[in-house]
């Protein structure tokens, strides 16, 4: 993968557009393989209704990377393991070298295809490209590539396209159409560092990028989704070259990064999941250890419970999973990716139903986890509940639920359970301890769409007020979102680019009495002030130096007396002289 992470995480990507259907003329296309994929005259269906159902798939980093694998002269280089090449400046004569030690003759394509299927997955996204501007196909517009510049001498991906047809698994492409450091005039976002780079990126276009595009989606067969990566220098102009090649496959789907102000259908946000979801279709992209190329110093592997619980997480906010394996240059996996593949497909061969086809649940914020939704036909909808935190009580909340329930079951082997309405809430009697580790999912079946009234915070059993981002009120100038919650459980107001933008929460406060206002925050090497109101009290809080922003510090931000019990609201706001961007965690009023 390619982009480097900002302090802000702005990404500059436009949102997604969504194609709702795809006319084209009656044709039949043939690749290089004998391969027939043959176009209806008239597409009924969206052309993303599959990928949308999906939730699931497979993003594979490989390439003469994995040489190196992120070692460079003897020293190990912290970066990304594909970006060795940039990070460590090395010559473009002395990293084709690597080329010659590229021989991965335990490829099985099967084996790999198996491994996405078994783990649940609908779809595989392969670098066919990537920045040093090695082809894994057989390309007539560059002899840097894997048939003329290794000893395997054999183009990998029409293997893995025939298995992906055999097998009945789809198949899509990432091409980075702008940065490649491995042949002349290719985009290098930080300037040149070899002569041998020094050329015309428009000719670079016109003879390497255009011709190996059209390669690709003409030699494989049908191409599900073409993800582009780090549009640098990607003018209106040159992107535009590309877009007539999109009508060799008429169903494929495109992502937001080719440039030149070109949306596409997906938005795709990289190593994170957006608090609150994205408008339109979106998928995120994330590794499962520090790196998308592999690299033998990298053992910083997320466990399996953390990856289902991300799947769980994308579903519920209406996005996929695009969930990344870097194969070494024998072509294996490495032991802790199948492990981790093995985990999820156990789970999702009891679960899957509560994320194929799903849309996101009613609830705004669950504190025990995370909802998605079916609706069925009959006047009644499905609602799943993957319940992170167990309850200890014995009791699962659902706040502000008007719906009548049918029935309630744990999905996996089926044991119903009770539930009944409390207030305006419904709570479902679930066993003393949790049924499985990572994720237990409850099947409920409710009569019509759901109705949710809004969810007000009110104390916990501890008396303390939890103010999470994902509960707030946003105001910014002009509509603009320059404010917005991110992240999973551990959720943040990030975003935060316009000191005019604010926050708000609506909360019940039962006893009166002082409240003592707890956060945790990180910033640049710069202060700021913040400021909260509530009612006539006001409170400014000169932040801290954190060093990051993914460095963050408990702060008390001071005390609110709030006199009687009722709906009260704090505000959040920035001190407009006195303020750089800063990230907050969710606010703990604590009643002492």
């Amino acid at each position: 993968m390619s982009i480097r992470k900002s302090p802000l995480k702005v990404l500059a990507f436009g949102l997604s557009v969504i194609v709702t259907s795809s006319l084209v003329s009656a044709n039949t296309l043939k690749d290089s393989t004998g391969f027939k994929s043959p176009i209806p005259a008239k597409v009924e269906t969206s052309r993303t209704a599959w990928w949308e159902k999906a939730r699931f798939g497979m993003f594979i980093h490989w390439g003469v990377y994995t040489i190196p694998a992120g070692k460079y002269n003897g020293k190990y280089y912290s970066g990304l393991g594909e970006w060795i090449m940039r990070d460590a400046n090395i010559p473009v004569a002395t990293y084709k070298d690597y080329a010659k030690q590229f021989n991965p003759t335990q490829y099985d394509p099967e084996a790999w295809v198996k491994m996405a299927k078994e783990a649940g997955m609908k779809y595989i996204v392969i670098t066919t490209k990537h920045h040093d501007g090695f082809a894994l196909f057989d390309t007539k517009a560059s002899d840097w590539n894997v048939v003329k510049a290794t000893p395997y001498g054999k183009d990998l991906i029409k293997p893995l396209a025939e298995a992906c047809r055999k097998l009945g698994m789809k198949l899509g492409f990432y091409y980075s159409q702008a940065n490649d450091w491995g042949n002349k005039g290719g985009a290098t976002e930080r300037g040149y560092w070899d002569k041998d780079q020094v050329g015309s990126m428009d000719e670079y276009i016109d003879k390497v990028a255009v011709p190996q595009v059209r390669e690709i989606l003409t030699n494989y067969g049908d191409v599900a989704e073409l993800w582009w990566d780090v549009p640098t220098d990607m003018t209106k102009e040159r992107a535009a070259k590309f877009l007539p090649l999109l009508k060799l496959q008429p169903h494929i789907i495109t992502n937001d990064r080719l440039g030149g102000n070109i949306k596409g259908d997906l938005f795709t946000p990289e190593q994170y999941i957006p608090a609150t979801g994205i408008k339109g279709l979106w998928e995120t992209c994330m590794t499962m250890n520090d790196t998308w190329g592999f690299k033998t110093d990298d053992h910083n592997w997320k466990s399996s419970k953390q990856l289902i619980q991300n799947l769980i997480e994308a579903s519920s906010k209406g996005g996929n999973y695009l969930l990344n394996v870097g194969p070494e240059p024998t072509g294996k996996f490495p032991a802790p990716i199948i492990q981790r593949l093995a985990d999820i497909g156990k789970w999702m061969k009891i679960n899957g139903e509560s994320i194929y086809g799903t849309i996101p649940g009613p609830f705004k914020v669950i504190p025990w986890g995370k909802v998605t939704e079916k609706p069925i036909t009959n006047g009644s909808t499905i609602l799943y509940l993957h319940v992170f935190n167990w309850p200890k009580n014995g009791k699962l909340l659902l706040p502000g639920l008007s719906n009548a329930l049918s029935s309630a079951q744990i999905l996996a082997g089926g044991k119903s359970l009770k539930f009944k309405k409390e207030d305006n809430n419904v709570v479902v009697n679930v066993p003393e301890n949790a049924p499985d580790e990572n994720a237990t999912v409850i099947k409920i079946m409710i009569k019509g769409k759901p109705e949710v009234t809004p969810f007000i915070p009110g104390p916990e059993p501890d008396g303390s007020i939890l103010l999470y981002p994902g509960l707030a009120s946003f105001s910014a100038p002009n509509g603009v979102d320059m404010m917005r919650p991110e992240g999973g459980e551990e959720q943040n107001i990030g975003f935060w680019t316009d000191a005019r933008s604010s926050a708000a929460w609506q909360f019940n406060v039962k006893i009166p009495g002082t409240y003592t206002l707890e956060t945790f925050i990180s910033t640049s090497s710069a202060t700021s002030v913040i400021k909260l109101r509530s009612g006539n009290q006001v409170l400014t809080k000169t932040l801290p130096k954190t060093g990051g922003y993914n460095t963050y510090t408990k702060i008390n931000l001071g005390k609110f007396i709030f006199t009687k019990p009722g709906l009260t609201t704090i505000k959040l706001e920035a001190e407009p002289n006195n303020w750089m961007p800063v990230n907050i965690k969710k606010i703990v009023l604590s009643f002492k």
